[in-house]
């Protein structure tokens, strides 16, 4: 009689302990170059900063998992920003400075960024263009939209509605900011969406083959177009968090937050041509590009002006780390 055969061990995996690693050597690098650097307000300063580009990027999980992409995000924020000013301040007049002025400019944002979700994702679903075509010509679009709105300058809240408004960026609960714990609440309901439900599943598998999907009865167009309209709804609740920061929007508003939010879900490990995604692997790739902001502003090593470029290194390196684990696989 022979035993039976052992199971073979484990293979580490550098997709998914590769980012936890890389967090962990930043927090201790970090906390070497600057003693404030692991102190309260530097600590909810970077979850704050992390928030608006955290929430993007959950939504950001979902339609890369399902074989999406958007570049259209940073400038829909803009848009939206500058669009929720100008609803706002027009209200004023009759309204007054006051609450209800506040939740209808809310409103506004998340029927806008709803809108600009179900836009993208009906033309990429239902006239058949190509994702990268469609966002990145609603990128200029949002982008120039904002920019007429605010006649080539600045769009500024009232300035009663900016002090009222105020706390729901830097106000919160037990120290904690509002960007946070919404930031932590869209995390937590995105994780069970993605690992708990059948929306999650059907997402990874037209992200894997949207042929077999077809033949497994997934409503392929529904469910990748739902995953466009979250992301313009999560875009619409990042810029609500993100209005009373400054109080004010312009073309400058929301830059390279595409790029921010794509690089975070690819260094978390989801699959750049979809199939697989992981939204706490997205939190861990935010983490590390705000981190990354942060040392260059607190020490001289190197130039902030270069974290552009550093984020661009990191989202070459993550997906070629894909690539060789794949390989390997």
């Amino acid at each position: 009689m022979t035993d039976a055969a052992a199971p073979a061990p484990r293979r580490i995996r550098m997709t998914v302990i590769g980012p936890i690693l890389a967090l962990v050597l930043l927090v201790v690098a970090g906390a070497l170059m600057n003693p404030n650097f692991l102190g309260w307000d530097n600590v909810t300063n970077v979850l704050a900063r992390s928030a608006f580009i955290g929430i993007i990027a959950v939504g950001m999980t979902f339609v890369i998992t399902a074989g999406g992409l958007d570049l259209s995000v940073g400038s829909m924020a803009a848009f939206i920003a500058g669009l929720m000013i100008l609803v706002m301040n027009s209200l004023v007049p009759t309204m007054g400075v006051g609450i209800p002025v506040i939740l209808v400019g809310m409103a506004t944002a998340l029927l806008a960024g709803l809108a600009a979700g179900l836009l993208n994702g009906i033309l990429i679903t239902r006239l058949g263009i190509e994702a990268f075509i469609v966002t990145l010509g609603s990128m200029g679009i949002y982008r120039s939209l904002v920019t007429w709105l605010a006649d080539g300058g600045t769009l500024s809240l009232d300035f009663g509605l900016r002090s009222l408004y105020q706390p729901v960026y830097y106000g919160g609960i037990f120290g904690i900011t509002w960007p946070i714990i919404v930031f932590a609440v869209v995390v937590v309901i995105g994780e069970i969406v993605m690992r708990s439900t059948a929306f999650g599943r059907h997402c990874a598998a037209i992200g894997s083959n949207e042929q077999v999907a077809k033949y497994s009865s997934v409503r392929v167009d529904r469910v990748r177009l739902t995953t466009y309209a979250a992301l313009g709804l999560l875009v619409g609740i990042a810029t609500i968090m993100y209005v009373p920061r400054l109080g004010s929007a312009s073309s400058a508003t929301g830059m390279l937050w595409e790029l921010e939010a794509i690089a975070a879900v690819i260094i978390g490990g989801t699959v750049l041509k979809g199939g697989f995604g992981r939204v706490w692997g997205t939190v861990i790739g935010v983490l590390i590009l705000t981190l990354i902001g942060n040392l260059l502003n607190l020490t001289d090593f190197v130039s902030p002006y270069l974290n552009g470029a550093i984020q661009g290194a990191i989202i070459v390196l993550a997906v070629v780390l894909q690539r060789e684990g794949k390989a390997r696989g």
